[in-house]
């Protein structure tokens, strides 16, 4: 079950970080589209991408806790 679970659990933790990576590219680029124009409502097509990286990004984090968990119960 481990050589299954494991590859899963190292699947999760790309994901995790490419949506990490991803959440952080599209805050960067709201900053500077706010900077540029000085007002902040301009950036909201950005903010809403930078919404749905950082939600998908808890989403991969929690499937990743519940696949250590379940590699820690099978393996007592």
């Amino acid at each position: 079950m481990n050589y299954v679970l494991v590859p899963v659990l190292l699947i999760l933790m790309g994901l995790v970080a490419f949506s990490l990576v991803k959440g952080i590219i599209a805050f960067l680029k709201t900053t500077k589209i706010d900077l540029e124009t000085g007002e902040g409502e301009t950036a909201t097509d950005m903010q809403l991408a930078q919404n749905k990286a950082m939600f998908a990004r808890i989403k991969y984090q929690a499937l990743a806790i519940v696949v250590v968990m379940i590699i820690l119960v099978a393996s007592r």
